[in-house]
């Protein structure tokens, strides 16, 4: 049965009327507004401009009329805040350094989360995070704060601390240092970055795989094919659920991580 189901999934993916699995292009879409002009935008900056508007708007509404006694909504912001201030900033920074850098946290932390939300909501149905330029960009203001964080406490420590941790052979600082230098100035940058890109860039993949199946088993292939068409679409649902998670998750590993950077470069030792 299932061999069949392949062989007719084949079949229908080579013709203009059956089924379309996902694609690498799906995150290559054309311009649709200003094209061939530095401002083009295509679906996806669109997805990512909504994003953000919702973003600001709920915080702005969230925040704009604070009460003693909040509301409901006004309590699920506070909770989000309290959520990035006591259980990243505060833990791993402590309650100065914590607050000196919560700003950043904060918009890191709800700006991956709801761009990577977008992935599941009907009619977007893609990730603002799944193309590069959204995690480089954080990723490059996570490695620019850390940065800043360890030479504005102390040049010299920091500098020493990255190229050459304490307890080193003399023999071995040069190899260390070299070490020390790709891990800290270069794979946490792209770890962070293709961490996040790549979690988004499968998510989508395997959402669409399930319900163009579903929409082709159901409406094109028909008869009891249908019956695997109930399958995907469980699956579909199912996977819906773990991308919430997923994007969760990553939300909260940018920002934990970022935290913990910050943590390292602001040390007396490490």
């Amino acid at each position: 049965m299932f061999t069949e189901a392949a062989t007719l999934i084949a079949k229908a993916a080579s013709s203009d009327d059956g089924f379309h699995p996902p694609s690498i292009t799906d995150f290559f879409p054309p311009e649709i507004l200003f094209a061939g002009t530095p401002f083009a935008l295509t679906r996806i900056n669109l997805i990512q401009i909504i994003a953000t508007v919702v973003l600001i708007v709920l915080f702005v509404l969230g925040t704009r009329r604070m009460k003693l006694v909040p509301g409901r909504f006004q309590s699920v912001v506070e909770y989000g805040l309290d959520f990035v201030r006591n259980g990243i900033a505060h833990d791993l920074l402590g309650r100065k350094d914590g607050n000196r850098f919560l700003p950043i946290l904060t918009t890191i932390f709800f700006m991956v989360l709801f761009m990577n939300l977008t992935g599941i909501i009907p009619g977007l149905q893609v990730a603002g995070t799944a193309i590069i330029a959204v995690p480089m960009l954080l990723a490059l203001v996570s490695y620019v704060t850390f940065i800043y964080a360890g030479l504005k406490k102390s040049p010299k420590k920091f500098l020493r601390n990255s190229f050459a941790p304490s307890g080193i052979p003399t023999a071995l600082v040069w190899f260390v240092a070299i070490l020390e230098f790709i891990s800290t100035f270069i794979i946490r940058p792209v770890t962070l970055t293709l961490r996040l890109l790549m979690n988004m860039i499968v998510g989508h993949l395997m959402l669409v795989l399930f319900f163009s199946a579903t929409w082709f088993f159901f409406f094109t292939a028909g008869h009891w094919w249908a019956l695997l068409g109930a399958g995907t679409l469980a699956f579909g649902f199912a996977f819906t659920l773990f991308e919430i998670l997923v994007a969760v998750l990553q939300a909260y590993i940018f920002a934990i991580l970022t935290a913990v950077y910050i943590q390292l470069a602001i040390a007396d030792e490490h």
